[in-house]
């Protein structure tokens, strides 16, 4: 291409050829008619310049006319192209800014106001999903979903809560090992599936309803001793082991593992519930016989709380916090327990009274006295009515407010203790009292108090009927006044209603056999004895747990900022709110109408 610069020398030339000759001024006609007549003859040299120059011209200004154009164009396509680009990245940091988590909270407390309802994903695509996942994970034949299974799941016929027909799990998981529930807890993480813990099935306040529906897992096949340190006096085993199979194994050994609550209870469910039993008075709760927790927290990270020793201040208690937590800070998958040495002789006495007042005013004395009996259990009027019409014991009983106290020790000192509260049970008009004389005899003066609650089951009247199993803890100072007070209150009731409990250390129960018409009645007689507790300095719960029922009394026991600091530990650990939901704390506002009027 010739650039206008490269022309300029030939300018001069160019003009010249513009002018006409005189030698050719005077023949213009002729040229132009020789032109039309003739053949066309070759240009001359300076024409051909001269158009070929002029070409060169025209081909020039149009390559600069061209790139103008493309200049034009350009500047205002990479203009386009800059806007674009500056609304597209504006766009997508607004959308990845979006994305980002809120800020932390800046408070100590999470009040249940101030949360949005669980986002779960209970929808059968993702349920059926997962259940491909879990199926990989333990196999075909340890996921149920029989229907038989889930109802089983669901509720038991002594629980105080009545699960609602939609509160069943989609289906039943069967662990074996502590990897199989991190692995099965990363799946229902990542799908945002609830999940209920279930061990013996014993709990009486809700504890294992699914009122979210999702998985249940049941650690049935989690119930091993792992290992037994007999010189260091503790034991490690799997959450579905029984009590009472562990303290058969122990036996051989001389060893003992002292909590005893109700039959069938496993260790998972004693240290959820945090439980006590008729040892308590002597060897305390369970939270005195656990030392260390292995846990499966809420998106599947598997922790250990502590080691072996019987003491340590290194960090945080963790342990402690999940016994009593009822699953929904993790899912318990071994624990290892204190023990201590077996009793070289024990035995029971049995004394009964004329009023409940009286039977617990002695034990408030043995307490006052520090009389080291293992266990100090009441049973009045009617729980030993129920117990004779049932049968469940091999003896009759007297049907008046009765006393059963277990002794251990060596053999003297077994004698003294007996001889001691003999006296006290006298001088607190005691209206029969014996003891007894071998291992035949203990067995049978015991097994009144183990059948408190089934001999009450066995009066129902049909299957409408329903048993309410609850429990309160005062200081020992107050047990006679609200013992008093509820037995008062029951009776007025028309309910058949009655107490039992470990008042060695201030903790009594109370069970209610009610049907649907009734059962108003059932709640007042339950929430003003809750009611009596709180305000004599008490608890609304001495070992049964929280679960659904005694949520909401929380508040008064406690105050509001302290639950609010629980809720806050529950989101902490599990912030998609997938353990055990509803139970403890609420995870989202109550519907109108839920709580009950203080």
């Amino acid at each position: 291409m010739v650039r206008p610069t490269a022309l300029r020398p030939l300018r001069p030339v160019l003009r010249a050829l513009r002018q006409p000759t005189p030698a050719l001024k005077g023949s213009r006609s002729f040229q132009l008619s020789s032109h039309r007549s003739a053949e066309e003859k070759p240009q001359s040299f300076k024409n051909q310049l001269y158009e070929s120059t002029q070409q060169r011209l025209k081909r020039e200004r149009a390559e600069q006319e061209r790139y103008a154009q493309y200049q034009t164009q350009s500047q205002g396509g990479r203009y386009a192209a800059m806007i674009f680009a500056l609304v597209f990245f504006s766009t997508g940091a607004y959308y990845l800014g979006s994305l980002k988590p809120a800020s932390l909270p800046t408070t100590s407390t999470s009040n249940v106001y101030d949360l949005d309802s669980p986002q779960h994903d209970i929808s059968q695509s993702n349920l059926q999903a997962a259940w491909a996942d879990f199926v990989e994970i333990i196999g075909k034949e340890n996921v149920s979903t029989e229907h038989a299974d889930l109802v089983a799941h669901a509720g038991s016929d002594w629980s105080s809560y009545t699960a609602k027909e939609t509160e069943k799990p989609f289906l039943v998981l069967y662990p074996s090992s502590t990897e199989e529930v991190s692995r099965i807890m990363k799946v229902c993480h990542q799908r945002r599936i609830p999940v209920t813990p279930y061990s013996g099935g014993t709990s009486l306040e809700g504890h294992f309803a699914p009122t979210r529906g999702g998985v249940c897992v049941d650690f049935r096949r989690m119930d091993r001793i792992l290992e037994l340190h007999k010189g260091d006096l503790d034991v490690v085993v799997q959450p579905a082991l029984g009590w009472e199979e562990l303290n058969e194994h122990l036996a051989d050994e001389g060893l003992f593992f002292p909590p005893d609550p109700g039959p069938g209870a496993m260790i998972g469910g004693m240290v959820g519930t945090g439980c006590s039993g008729t040892n308590a008075y002597r060897y305390g709760t369970m939270r005195e016989w656990v030392l260390s927790l292995t846990v499966v927290l809420a998106d599947g990270t598997v922790i250990k709380t502590r080691q072996r020793p019987r003491k340590s201040s290194a960090g945080y208690d963790l342990t402690r916090l999940f016994i009593g937590s009822e699953g929904t800070l993790g899912l318990v998958t071994e624990a290892t327990l204190k023990l201590t040495v077996k009793p070289k002789s024990q035995s029971v006495a049995v004394a009964s009274f004329p009023s409940i007042h009286s039977a617990a005013q002695c034990v408030t004395r043995v307490v006052e006295e520090g009389i080291p009996v293992a266990g100090v259990e009441i049973l009045d009027d009617v729980q030993m009515k129920c117990i004779n019409a049932s049968g469940t014991t091999a003896r009759q009983w007297h049907e008046a407010p009765t006393i059963f106290f277990k002794f251990t020790g060596t053999p003297s000192g077994v004698k003294e203790q007996i001889g001691l509260v003999q006296k006290i049970a006298s001088a607190a008009k005691s209206k029969s009292f014996e003891f007894a004389r071998g291992e035949d005899e203990m067995r049978s003066l015991w097994s009144a108090r183990k059948e408190a609650l089934w001999s009450v089951m066995a009066m129902r009247r049909g299957p409408e009927d329903h048993v309410w199993t609850t429990d309160v803890a005062v200081p020992m100072s107050r047990l006679p006044d609200i013992i008093e007070a509820t037995k008062q209150d029951m009776t007025q009731s028309g309910l058949l209603a009655g107490i039992c409990g470990h008042v060695g250390d201030g903790n009594f129960h109370a069970i209610i056999l009610f049907n649907e018409a009734e059962k108003k009645t059932a709640e007042g007689v339950v929430h003003r004895m809750v009611k009596r507790a709180v305000e004599m300095e008490g608890t609304v719960t001495g070992e049964h747990g929280v679960g659904l029922i005694k949520r909401d009394y929380l508040e008064h026991e406690v105050g509001e900022s302290t639950v609010d600091t629980m809720r806050r530990l529950k989101l902490a650990l599990d912030p998609l709110r997938l353990l055990n939901c509803d139970k403890v704390v609420r995870v989202e506002p109550p519907k109108p109408g839920e709580i009950k009027e203080w």
